[in-house]
């Protein structure tokens, strides 16, 4: 089952943390309409204030305000730095990206080995728990083709958003490949709300925040 409405309006705080303890803190508002349209903007700190970035299905934008026209960027590269990549960011359904190859029963717990439906995907396969009786993530590795461990994903802090939106408000993640660093997703905020279609296109990317 999916975490979040098929569309909706969020507010999230993402943060990095360093080896040495030190952190950075990022504040998004984020607009998804369908299984493949998803915007956001950040409104801090001061640095990021006003850039978005947008996904189109596998494409990916980032808007810098007095740069010009927004750029591409991949899956796998982060507008933020630390473990999160843009995919992680502006993550869509797995049902969109994967297909399910098996599924294993543990206890409370449901096993799915995922398979992306294409290349494009920023992870080959996934391994995910899910509670049985809630339908939803526990936690997911992201591996290679191959099986190498690219990240593992926490969901934590079950949270009632109202409008019958119940989901984990926390996702941590760590990585055998950024050793001793952590990043975290923190919900504030999920409400449904429909976009028309115009929002999701490269001209918009500057006016995301008048949806505030």
């Amino acid at each position: 089952r999916g975490l979040n409405p098929e569309s909706y309006e969020m507010y999230r705080k993402l943060i990095n943390v360093e080896p040495s303890g030190a952190k950075k803190e990022f504040t998004l508002f984020s607009v998804k309409k369908d299984k493949d349209k998803i915007a956001a903007l950040f409104l801090a700190p001061a640095s990021e204030k006003g850039r978005s970035t947008l996904r189109l299905g596998d494409n990916m934008w980032l808007y810098i305000p007095n740069v010009g026209k927004p750029i591409r960027i991949t899956s796998l590269q982060s507008v933020v730095g630390g473990v999160f990549n843009n995919a992680d960011i502006l993550s869509l359904d797995y049902s969109t990206e994967y297909n399910v190859e098996k599924l294993e029963e543990a206890g409370g717990e449901m096993v799915l080995y995922l398979k992306a439906k294409t290349r494009e995907v920023a992870y080959d396969r996934l391994k995910m728990w899910v509670d049985k009786k809630q339908t939803q993530p526990v936690k997911i590795e992201c591996l290679t083709e191959a099986g190498m461990l690219i990240k593992t994903l926490y969901f934590k802090d079950r949270k009632d958003f109202g409008g019958g939106i119940v989901r984990p408000s926390v996702i941590e993640t760590d990585s055998p490949l950024f050793k001793g660093y952590k990043s975290v997703m923190i919900y504030a905020k999920v409400k449904k709300r429909n976009f028309k279609d115009e929002v999701f296109t490269l001209t918009f990317m500057p006016s995301i925040d008048s949806l505030r």
